[in-house]
């Protein structure tokens, strides 16, 4: 499925205000956790490779979303997925009775983000290193994805994983993970394979 949306990607943001998540970026966040103390990650990776314990099937909606819909910042491709839905649910009760995470008041979207949008630059004002400015404007945004990648596929694993902001963009260092349970009845995935 990477592979897939990095080929869509290179066809479909046309537009040089877009910058494309670079392939081994895209994913569904279920949690976003905020900060945490070293001494808290062990715990935290009990809890999220725990939290796994069927298959989680999903299909992607053909169409990028803009978000904000007026003058977007990133597009996302939606996902549907009652099994990723229930997943991040039992993931976010464990994490949340450890006082290790806060739900977000509005309802969990499964989805990718598949490209943010560049800023407009503004000079910096005094004491900033650089300016700061809303984003461009698109003129073209991204196409639809092609059938294939619209088909249900099985997700591979469940990670957690430290956000390292950039310049060019959030880089994602992996501290704990497990393989899922695919839906054709293997016990766990192969990403070998597809599954």
């Amino acid at each position: 499925m990477r592979d897939g949306l990095a080929r869509w990607q290179g066809r479909a943001l046309d537009d040089p205000a877009l910058r494309p998540v670079r392939r081994e970026a895209l994913h569904i966040t279920l949690c976003f956790l905020g900060y945490h103390a070293e001494k808290a990650i062990p715990r935290i990776a009990e809890l999220v490779t725990a939290a796994a314990s069927g298959p989680v099937e999903i299909r992607l909606d053909p169409e990028p979303v803009p978000i904000p819909g007026g003058r977007p910042r990133l597009y996302a491709i939606g996902a549907e997925s009652e099994a990723a839905i229930a997943l991040q649910a039992g993931l976010s009760e464990a994490l949340e009775r450890e006082r290790l995470y806060e739900p977000e008041k509005r309802k969990f979207w499964p989805h990718l983000t598949v490209a943010r949008v560049r800023s407009e630059r503004r000079p910096p004002e005094r004491g900033e290193r650089r300016g700061k400015g809303r984003p461009k404007r698109i003129s073209e945004p991204p196409g639809k994805l092609p059938r294939a990648l619209t088909e249900p596929f099985g997700a591979v694993r469940i990670s957690l994983y430290r956000s390292n902001l950039k310049p060019t963009g959030a880089e994602y260092e992996l501290l704990a993970g497990d393989d899922l349970p695919s839906p054709d009845g293997d016990q766990k995935g192969d990403p070998e394979n597809g599954r």
